[in-house]
C-alpha cells in the first residue's frame, strides 16, 4: 500500500481534475498524479512534444497483453 499525503490546490485546478478524472475513468486524485508524471517528464525531455509524453507515458502503463503490435508500413504502395 502506498502512503497518503493531503495537499491543498486551487479550487478551479480541482474542479479541472475532477471534470478530466471522470472522462479518464481515474480518480481525482489518479488525474492529479497523471499530470504530475506528465509534467516532471515533460520538464525532463523539453525536446519532446507533451503529447508524445502523454502517450508514451500511457503505453508504458499498458499490459504487454493489451498491447497492439507494430506493423511497420512498406515505402512502397
Amino acid at each position: 500500500m502506498t502512503a497518503s499525503t493531503s495537499i491543498r490546490i486551487d479550487q478551479t485546478l480541482y474542479d479541472q481534475a475532477r471534470a478530466d478524472a471522470m472522462v479518464e475513468h481515474r480518480s481525482i486524485a489518479g488525474q492529479v498524479e497523471y499530470w504530475a508524471r506528465v509534467g516532471r517528464a515533460a520538464l525532463d525531455n523539453p525536446d519532446l512534444p507533451v503529447g508524445f509524453i502523454a502517450e508514451s507515458l500511457a503505453s508504458m502503463a499498458e499490459s504487454h497483453d493489451d498491447a497492439t503490435a507494430f506493423i511497420a508500413r512498406s515505402r512502397r504502395a
